[in-house]
């Protein structure tokens, strides 16, 4: 017979190992609150590292079911929105019961006192949920979900549970203005523009958590503390990568469905792969003044010439501006193709050598500050601003 308490332990003590499970009150939440209880029968495995994600059905492979829930993997919950199939991995991922490592890790950075108030942003499962519910107690949680379908599964798993958080169905970005002040905000899906009703719902002294994913790099870990002049002010304890919020997420497709007109050809000496490999500190400082953006790396589909294109797209069309650089081994320089009123290429390019110029300052030298006036990114101090973009405004020239 399989026992919850006994995979548990065994899950937190690889949690503990990875350095992701530091507080013993979240090791005890792993046993008050079961996730298998919020795994449907049916999902798509990502795990953690390198290895390829599979599908578990609990009717045909229960033993398997059961080692995928207590692992530190993600599972999908749906794709497409919920018109996609889970069991094939094919689509877009639209909901998950997050990997416990990434969940442990979000939990201790709120840094929760008995009786906080909490909003939760994506219910998903309704795991998260259920493991603030038990902190803090039910009656003060309350989670928005935008799928009411998912909302209402929730529900039933929290109920299975033995909790009666609030729950909302709508758009998380709004909040929930008729429960507010609240003393924390978890955040559980990826915003590039961080909504300022987060912030004016959360009392000063509070803390808000959030993915915070810009487009260029891969999305860090970011915990805010309100002020008492309206704003709120943090940094990144790491790195995280989250499902987009669905009113944020960025245009997608391959980067070839992007091209559209005739491009200006020059050269870099600039390898740019070495982007993609320097390290979180300069994707954060790229990211910070080139916004608005996403990227992709190609290799070449055989894999062994080792040919490959940098991408650097606009994030909210397909007719925007793009720029592409491609690297060939034994050059001395690589072709640039860039089209727009931006020049995606050269911004990404002169950000990364004004980092180094900066003396290659760390990921924890960085800061955030969301106000009334959009978000600025800053080093080393908040009067140090690097960048800032005001509220639901695409950022480059011409815009």
């Amino acid at each position: 017979m399989t026992d919850p308490d006994v995979l548990a332990d065994r899950l937190a003590a690889r949690l503990a190992a990875q350095g992701e499970l530091n507080d013993p009150v979240w090791r005890r939440a792993l046993h008050a609150v079961p996730r298998h209880l919020f795994a449907p029968p049916v999902a798509w495995v990502n795990p953690d590292g390198p290895a390829d994600g599979y599908p578990v059905n609990r009717a045909t492979g229960e033993d398997r079911w059961w080692s995928a829930v207590y692992s530190d993997a993600s599972l999908i919950t749906q794709m497409n929105d919920g018109a996609g199939d889970v069991t094939t991995g094919e689509g877009l991922a639209s909901s998950s019961c997050s990997a416990p490592g990434v969940v442990c890790v979000f939990l201790e950075e709120l840094r929760l006192e008995d009786h906080d108030r909490v909003l939760e942003v994506g219910t998903g499962t309704g795991w998260t949920a259920g493991l603030l519910s038990w902190r803090v107690g039910d009656v003060n949680v309350t989670s928005v979900e935008i799928d009411q379908g998912l909302s209402e599964q929730a529900a039933k798993n929290l109920a299975a549970a033995g909790f009666e958080p609030r729950l909302v169905v709508g758009d998380g970005a709004v909040g929930c203005t008729e429960a507010a002040p609240f003393d924390r905000v978890h955040v559980a899906c990826a915003v590039a523009d961080i909504p300022y009703s987060w912030v004016q719902q959360t009392r000063p002294g509070g803390i808000i958590v959030l993915p915070w994913s810009p487009g260029y790099g891969y999305g860090w870990q970011t915990r805010l503390h309100v002020m008492p002049d309206g704003s709120a002010v943090g940094g990144f304890p790491g790195r995280a990568g989250y499902m987009f919020m669905r009113a944020q997420r960025p245009v997608l497709g391959a980067a070839f469905d992007f091209v559209h007109g005739t491009p200006d050809e020059t050269v870099t000496r600039l390898d740019p792969r070495r982007l993609v490999a320097d390290s979180d500190a300069a994707d954060l400082a790229v990211a910070a003044q080139v916004p608005g953006v996403q990227t992709r790396l190609y290799f070449d589909e055989d894999g062994d010439t080792g040919e490959a294109t940098f991408w650097v797209l606009e994030r909210e069309t397909k007719r925007g501006s793009w720029a592409s650089v491609d690297y060939v081994p034994g050059q001395a320089e690589f072709v640039v193709e860039q089209y727009g009123d931006r020049r995606l290429w050269d911004e990404v390019e002169a950000a990364y050598w004004r980092w180094n110029g900066w003396g290659r300052p760390e990921r924890d030298r960085f800061g955030l500050t969301v106000s009334p006036d959009g978000q600025a990114v800053w080093l080393d101090s908040p009067s140090n601003v690097l960048a800032r973009v005001a509220p639901g405004v695409v950022p480059g020239p011409g815009r």
